[in-house]
C-alpha cells in the first residue's frame, strides 16, 4: 500500500496525516493524551484534510478531554499506607526503615519498602521505578517467547523504557521493541496485548485493516484489552 504523511496544526491541535490508497478518510483520536491521526486518500490535500477536521473539531475536542479526565493517581509520597498499583491490583504500600540494602517486595496484599532512615521521596521513587523494571523483565521473555512461536517471528531485541504517550513501540528496521514500564502497574492481559502489538507490527507498519486483521486472528480479544489498558489509573508524573 502506498502511503505518504504530513503533519498539521489545527485550531491550536496537532495532527498526523497519513494518505493511503483508500477510498474514505478517517479521524482517530488516541489515548493517553488525545492523539489525533488522520488516513486521507491520496487525492485529498492538505487543505481538504484541515477542512474535514474542523468540520469534527467538536467531536474531537470530546474525545480528548475524556482521555484528559481519566483517573490519575497523584505525585507518589512515599509514605506508609498509600497506594499503589501492581499488575492491576491496588496495593497499600508500608515503608519500614532499617539499615542495608533498599528494596521492595510483596508481603500478601501490601508492598513493602525497606529503606535505611532519611532516604528522600525522589530516591524511594526512583527505588520503585526499578522495581517495576524488574516486575517486567521478569514477565516479558516468556510471553515474547510464547507469541515468537505463534507469530512466527523472532524478537531480536527488546527494552523498557518511561514513554509519554505510548504504552510501546516497535522500530521495524532493526526489529527492537521497546515496553513502557508503566505497563507493570496494569493487569497482565494488557501487557500481553502489547506485546502482542508491537510484533504484530513485524508484518503491518501501520494500524489499518490488515494489522487489525492480523490482530484479530491471534488475539480475538484484543480491543477489550486495549480499553481496559487505556481506562486504567495514569501516573500523573508520568503522563501529565
Amino acid at each position: 500500500m502506498s502511503t505518504a504523511s504530513a503533519s498539521l496544526t489545527i485550531r491550536g491541535i496537532d495532527v498526523d496525516v497519513i494518505y493511503k490508497n483508500i477510498k474514505n478518510l478517517h479521524i482517530g483520536v488516541y489515548p493517553p493524551l488525545g492523539r489525533v491521526r488522520v488516513a486521507a486518500p491520496h487525492q485529498l490535500d492538505n487543505e481538504q484534510v484541515r477542512l474535514a477536521v474542523i468540520q469534527r473539531l467538536p467531536w474531537i475536542k470530546r474525545q480528548r478531554e475524556q482521555f484528559r479526565s481519566a483517573a490519575r493517581q497523584s505525585t507518589r509520597e512515599m509514605v506508609t499506607g498509600e497506594s499503589h498499583y501492581v499488575w492491576g491490583v491496588r496495593r497499600r504500600m508500608k515503608v519500614v526503615e532499617r539499615p542495608g540494602r533498599a528494596h521492595f517486595e510483596l508481603d500478601g496484599e501490601r508492598l513493602m519498602l525497606y529503606v535505611p532512615a532519611g532516604a528522600t521521596a525522589e530516591r524511594q521513587r526512583e527505588l520503585l521505578d526499578r522495581w517495576y523494571r524488574e516486575q517486567l523483565r521478569h514477565v516479558l521473555p516468556g510471553l515474547i517467547a510464547k507469541w515468537e512461536a505463534i507469530l512466527e517471528v523472532s524478537v531480536p531485541r527488546w527494552n523498557i523504557k518511561r514513554m509519554k504517550t505510548k504504552w510501546g513501540s516497535c522500530n521495524r528496521e532493526n526489529g527492537r521493541i521497546w515496553f513502557n514500564v508503566e505497563l507493570a502497574k496494569k493487569p497482565p492481559g494488557c501487557l500481553e496485548y502489547i506485546v502482542v502489538h508491537e510484533m504484530t507490527h513485524y508484518f503491518e507498519r501501520n494500524h489499518d485493516k490488515r494489522f487489525t486483521e492480523l490482530m484479530e486472528r491471534y488475539m480475538p480479544n484484543w480491543r477489550s484489552l486495549r480499553d481496559q489498558l487505556n481506562d486504567a489509573p495514569l501516573a500523573e508524573e508520568s503522563w501529565a
